[in-house]
C-alpha cells in the first residue's frame, strides 16, 4: 500500500542537519574573519589581503563589524530560540555582505578572488530558505 506524502510534511531530517551544519561553519566564517580583521594591525593584515592597507581603517573596521555580527547572528538566535526570526535576517545579510564584497572586488579588478564570496552567498542564502520556509526554529515558549 502506498501512502501520499503531504505538502505539510515535517522535512527529512537531513535538511536540519545540513542548516545546522552550514550555520555553525558561517558562523565560524564571519566571526572569524571579523575577529581577525579586529585584531590582526593593519600592516599585517596589508600583507596578506592588499585591499586592508588601501581603503580607509574605518571602512576595514566596519566589515570586521558586519562579518563579525553576522557569524552570531546566523547561529545564536536558533541555538538559544530567543527571536530565532533574527537568523533568517543575519543570513541575508551575510549574503548582501558577500554580494558587496563581490562588487567590491571586481571594480578592483580582481574578479580571481569572488569564488569564495559566491559560496558564501549560496550557503547564506540557503541558511536564508531552510530556516525561512523549510525547517524555522520555534520561539523559546
Amino acid at each position: 500500500m502506498t501512502t501520499a506524502v503531504s505538502g505539510n510534511a515535517s522535512p527529512s531530517r537531513a535538511l536540519p542537519v545540513s542548516l545546522w551544519v552550514t550555520q555553525a561553519l558561517l558562523g565560524l566564517v564571519f566571526a572569524g574573519t571579523g575577529l581577525w580583521k579586529l585584531l590582526t594591525p593593519i600592516p599585517q593584515l596589508a600583507a596578506m589581503i592588499p585591499w586592508a592597507g588601501q581603503v580607509p581603517a574605518a571602512f576595514l573596521y566596519a566589515t570586521a563589524g558586519v562579518d563579525l555580527l553576522g557569524g552570531l547572528g546566523v547561529v545564536l538566535p536558533s541555538l538559544t530560540r530567543i527571536k530565532p526570526g533574527l537568523t533568517i535576517l543575519a543570513a541575508l545579510g551575510c549574503a548582501a555582505l558577500q554580494v558587496s564584497a563581490i562588487l567590491f572586488h571586481v571594480s578592483r579588478g580582481e574578479s580571481a578572488n569572488t569564488p569564495f564570496n559566491f559560496l558564501l552567498v549560496g550557503l547564506s542564502l540557503f541558511v536564508a530558505w531552510g530556516r525561512r520556509s523549510r525547517a524555522p526554529i520555534p520561539p523559546r515558549s
